[in-house]
């Protein structure tokens, strides 16, 4: 992080003024958020709470990479995309609305798909990773990615009514010791396939949110080592252990993931002959 500003504006006291009051926040926790950069991994429905209450909370950078368009099916849960945004780049339709909330947050827009190619480089420059990717070739990406450069992730999903959150700190574990393997390919659905209660996503991410609140302000109880389960059908929450895996290829004792692969032929939705194909980071 960047060197804390002397002072709040008279203007940021006043917008800030919840948090300044608070004894875990105060002035000296506004500006380590107002120093802080977090990078959203699709601007969808995860990435759209996140980004909101993020920007509303001060955090000074925000990155947002997504390639995709705002469709009208998104705007049943994608609440950075309005009506009049349908058609528009998300990324640019995020950049608005972002500024539209808190017009002092720096927006960093990456109008692209991650990629093998592009995430070390692009996740390098920020404090903090939020996933809300929907697919599972982008989620062992951007874990891998983190662990090799040292960031936290904060990871969210969701479909139908269920959701869940945790926290990947490395050498605490990570996404491989939860999943060692992915899925074959089209056992598990997409939201496009099995459909999302729009509020899941809200709840979801603003999960994520806080977590990367407390973690900027190095406050609270986080997430490592913890997954959150919420089933909204008959809104429980309980909670499994998670370990780091001595035996993980990526965080383990012996690691053999020492560097990113080609995480559509990891994940069975390419052969290994086809030409490399970039990887979709926006969640549904």
């Amino acid at each position: 992080m960047a060197t804390q500003p002397l002072a709040l504006t008279p203007e940021q006291v006043k917008r800030y003024s919840r948090h300044i009051i608070m004894g875990d926040v105060g002035s000296k926790g506004q500006r380590t958020l107002m120093q802080s950069s977090a990078l959203i991994i699709g601007a969808g429905g995860l990435g759209s709470p996140s980004a909101i209450y993020l920007s509303l909370a001060g955090v000074g950078t925000i990155g947002i990479v997504d390639l995709d368009v705002v469709d009208l099916s998104n705007l049943q849960r994608q609440v950075l995309h309005h009506t009049a945004d349908v058609g528009r780049p998300k990324v640019q339709s995020a950049f608005d609305n972002i500024k539209s909330y808190n017009p002092d947050v720096n927006v960093v827009l990456h109008e692209t798909w991650l990629s093998s190619e592009n995430a070390m480089d692009i996740i390098s420059q920020y404090d903090l990773v939020v996933n809300g990717a929907d697919n599972f070739a982008t989620r062992y990406l951007v874990n891998d990615a983190c662990y090799l450069l040292g960031k936290p992730l904060v990871d969210g999903s969701i479909l139908t009514f269920d959701g869940q959150a945790t926290v990947f700190i490395p050498g605490e574990g990570c996404y491989r010791c939860l999943f060692p393997s992915p899925p074959p390919p089209g056992m598990v659905p997409n939201c496009a396939e099995a459909g999302v209660l729009g509020s899941m996503t809200g709840l979801v991410g603003s999960i994520q949110a806080t977590e990367a609140l407390k973690h900027f302000l190095g406050i609270g109880q986080s997430l490592v080592s913890r997954l959150l389960i919420v089933d909204a059908l008959d809104m429980s929450f309980r909670e499994v252990r998670l370990k780091r895996n001595p035996k993980c290829p990526l965080c383990g004792d012996n690691p053999t993931v020492t560097e990113l692969i080609d995480y559509e032929i990891f994940c069975g939705v390419a052969e290994p002959h086809e030409e490399p194909a970039t990887v979709g980071a926006s969640d549904d």
